[in-house]
């Protein structure tokens, strides 16, 4: 008989077989989260920087509405 097909390793390579998917799936859940974090980081920063050139924008019109000369 060959000792790789014994009962007893055969359950020990399912049982390993299992943990290992267990923990390709955590490392898989693990992942998706640090994307979803980095996702709203970049958004955060995108937002501010928007934010930025919109104020930047606005008081130039701003400057240059007070500069017209009216009657």
């Amino acid at each position: 008989m060959n000792p790789l097909q014994h009962p007893a390793v055969a359950y020990l390579r399912t049982m390993l077989a299992v943990r290992m998917d267990r923990l390709r799936e955590e490392e898989e859940e693990r992942s998706a989260g640090a994307s979803a974090i980095e996702w709203a980081i970049i958004t955060g920063l995108i937002a501010a920087i928007t934010l930025a050139i919109a104020v930047t924008i606005r008081n130039a019109i701003e400057g240059a509405a007070n500069n017209i000369q009216t009657q």
